[in-house]
């Protein structure tokens, strides 16, 4: 599916919700992309999972803001692969540091520059842990296995319109 239909689609997934998120956070590596930054060169060109593309141009068009929240330790080449891919002017914060805390640092300065309660927020990962510990805070968080798509897009979503109770006993899904 090109990026123009998976955008089509998740434009069409968010028209049926009355409440989208002030802000949709997503994490980078197995996330939005199928590698490990520190795994990989600047010099090389890098490609997004499938649907990711698609979901953040819908995203951007309907006027949702958008955030990363990456543990990577290379944060260079993240910065270098965002700005290959032509996505870094989607995002109003990137958090990209290496960090013991499960994310819980990369919401906080987030949540500072954006001023976006926490309640405000959809997030995706791939890790379970980092979706537990930001779940805590109130974000509505959601575990990806192979990416965000679709799918993931759309379960997100359906949580985060349910409010932060019902998110938080969903989520292992």
């Amino acid at each position: 599916m090109g990026d123009e239909k998976v955008k089509n689609e998740a434009m069409e997934i968010m028209g049926l919700f009355q409440v989208l998120p002030r802000l949709v956070v997503f994490d980078l590596d197995y996330t939005l992309w199928p590698f490990y930054c520190e795994c990989r060169s600047k010099r090389e060109m890098p490609s997004m999972y499938p649907h990711a593309k698609g979901i953040l141009n819908a995203l951007k068009d309907k006027g949702v803001d958008m955030a990363i929240a990456s543990r990577s330790p290379s944060r260079d080449i993240a910065e270098t692969f965002i700005d290959k891919l032509g996505i870094k002017s989607m995002f109003v914060a990137q958090e990209i540091f290496s960090s013991w805390s499960h994310k819980t640092e990369h919401f906080k300065k987030i949540q500072q520059k954006t001023c976006v309660p926490y309640e405000s927020m959809l997030f995706f990962d791939d890790e379970n842990r980092n979706i537990e510990s930001v779940s805590k805070m109130g974000v509505t968080s959601i575990l990806v296995n192979d990416g965000v798509n679709l799918g993931a897009f759309r379960q997100g979503l359906t949580q985060f319109s349910q409010g932060p109770s019902s998110s938080k006993k969903d989520k292992r899904k």
